[in-house]
């Protein structure tokens, strides 16, 4: 009993020297990516855990704020990664999958109230749809700001394809969405999350220029560009300290050197 008593109290020791080590140490440099999905304070059970409410979403705005970041674009990432820019102390990209509707009647307004900016991936051919965005909104939020990236045409996990079907997500989403009037489309998001080491050079034959996983961590100039790390805001249950802690988790896994995607394989 002895012995294991004195186990733990090592175990017990080390945990308390690796969560001080974790504290103390300086937060890396890099550009946090939070993605989101609904932002709306009402929402059917089967969308609930994406649906951030405004009042959550407004304060964490207002954090991101007081702590000193400023959003940027994913062009501006990679404008400032070839040297045509510079990047503020603490960057931060806000990014919205899916392309819902509230996007444009909730998310929009409260990002200019605070002169901010945002990146919306698309489903194309959710595009119309009720409860999803329509052509003219896509065109008016450009035209205000927001950046818009696909999120490929039919938001299959791209793993389960075949690659002349992967390979058709990516190039077919990106047209339809320039061919009725939308700017050029350079960035993309993986549905659900789900790449393979083949993907990157896929999408670059494609003229896609970034990519975001739902991979943990910040990024540099060093990540490779199409597998940039994103933490998920889900709907919140502990309010801001959930969201503080998720923050704290990107900077964790990175100061770990742990990229989150090799973990659920």
């Amino acid at each position: 009993m002895r012995y294991v008593r004195y186990g733990l109290g090592i175990l017990a020791f080390a945990l308390l020297v690796f969560i001080s080590w974790l504290t103390l140490t300086p937060a890396p440099q890099g550009i946090l990516v939070l993605e989101y999905h609904h932002i709306c304070d009402e929402i059917g059970e089967d969308g609930a855990a994406y649906a951030v409410p405004v009042a959550d979403f407004s304060q964490q705005l207002d954090y991101l704020q007081a702590e000193g970041y400023t959003t940027i674009t994913m062009q501006d990432y990679m404008r400032a990664k070839k040297g045509k820019q510079e990047l503020p102390a603490k960057p931060v990209i806000l990014t919205f999958d899916d392309g819902y509707e509230d996007n444009y009647t909730t998310l929009l307004p409260l990002l200019e109230e605070r002169g901010m900016k945002g990146t919306v991936y698309m489903i194309t051919n959710s595009i119309g749809r009720k409860g999803y965005l329509s052509w003219n909104q896509l065109r008016e939020m450009q035209e205000r700001g927001i950046e818009i990236g696909s999120h490929t045409a039919n938001h299959q996990p791209l793993t389960t394809l075949d690659r002349e079907k992967q390979a058709e997500e990516m190039k077919l989403s990106k047209l339809l969405m320039e061919w009725n009037g939308l700017k050029t489309i350079f960035t993309f998001s993986y549905p659900n999350g789900a790449y393979d080491e083949e993907m990157p050079a896929m999408l670059k034959e494609n003229e896609y220029l970034t990519a975001v996983t739902g991979d943990g961590g910040l990024n540099t100039f060093q990540t490779n560009p199409y597998l940039l790390q994103r933490i998920n805001i889900p709907r919140p249950h502990l309010g801001m300290t959930e969201f503080k802690l998720r923050l704290f988790k990107a900077e964790a896994l990175t100061k770990l050197g742990i990229r989150q995607h090799l973990l659920k394989e």
